[in-house]
């Protein structure tokens, strides 16, 4: 079986990359390596292969999902492995449980991942593959996740310095606040609605009457744009990548006119006291 094998290997150090792949061409396969995100997306793009091995964190945490993403849509029968030093990382394992075939803690060894390649091309299936999300969707899908998250991010870095909203409510405006960038992404352009423009001055006000600074609204933006990014890197594995950079671009367009008409509704406040 291995004679025949195409493995594409990824990962970002040289001494791995030296030693893994040369290991596994001694057993018969036939092993491309590359050294980054770019590099894997170039040569899978070039030639078929039969096995992706990739590390999961290359040059950034969470990058072999970026690569794996890749191979599913342009090779969705690929096997494809992570190699991770985090066998408790919640959101790997996630992954690794929806997408990915197999993965293995390292140093792994050399009988183990051969078993693997083995077992896995044995018990190969075509696949179905599951219609990817808009980011707009992903955002909708996890409203309530990102909520929580900023929840937690604000009490840790933001103490509010007169609170007025119970931590339900809090919750339930921070899914209001997703769910409208989610409606920008799906419009296709960040020109804020009136009744967004509304919601974020209303948001600025409530901010002024709470002791908010304009500086501590562009640290709430902040935390809120942090939260919603770790959402996307974490579901880039079901992400419509065709539409990914033109999403982000509305993402990045409305989350900063949301910013500007919350700072104008506190100035005003501000001004009639």
């Amino acid at each position: 079986m291995a004679q025949s094998v195409k493995i594409l290997f990824v990962d970002d150090e040289p001494a791995i990359r030296a030693s893994l792949p040369a290991i596994l061409q001694l057993h018969g396969f036939d092993v491309t390596c590359a050294a980054s995100v770019g590099e894997a997306v170039h040569e899978l793009a070039a030639k078929p292969f039969d096995v992706l091995i990739s590390d999961l964190n290359i040059g950034s945490p969470g990058d072999g999902f970026t690569v794996v993403s890749a191979m599913r849509r342009t090779q969705p029968n690929c096997v494809t492995l992570i190699l991770t030093g985090y066998p408790a990382f919640e959101t790997a394992l996630q992954a690794i449980r929806s997408q990915v075939d197999d993965y293995l803690i390292k140093p792994a060894g050399v009988q183990e991942l051969v078993d693997s390649i083995e077992t896995k091309l044995r018990n190969r299936t075509p696949r179905q593959l599951a219609r990817p999300k808009t980011l707009a969707q992903i955002l909708r899908d996890n409203a309530r996740k990102i909520a929580d998250q900023i929840l937690d991010e604000q009490r840790r870095v933001l103490l509010i310095p007169r609170p007025s909203l119970a931590e339900d409510e809090r919750r339930s405006l921070i899914e209001v606040f997703v769910r409208y960038l989610a409606d920008q992404m799906s419009s296709g352009n960040s020109l804020l609605t009136s009744e967004v423009i509304e919601w974020s001055r209303t948001h600025g006000r409530l901010r002024h009457q709470q002791g908010f600074t304009a500086a501590m609204l562009v640290e709430e933006n902040r935390i809120a744009c942090s939260a919603i990014l770790d959402c996307i890197h974490d579901n880039l594995l079901v992400a419509d990548v065709s539409r990914l950079i033109p999403d982000m671009k509305v993402l990045s367009g409305t989350l900063s006119a949301m910013l500007r008409e919350a700072i104008a509704g506190h100035a005003a406040l501000a001004r009639a006291a």
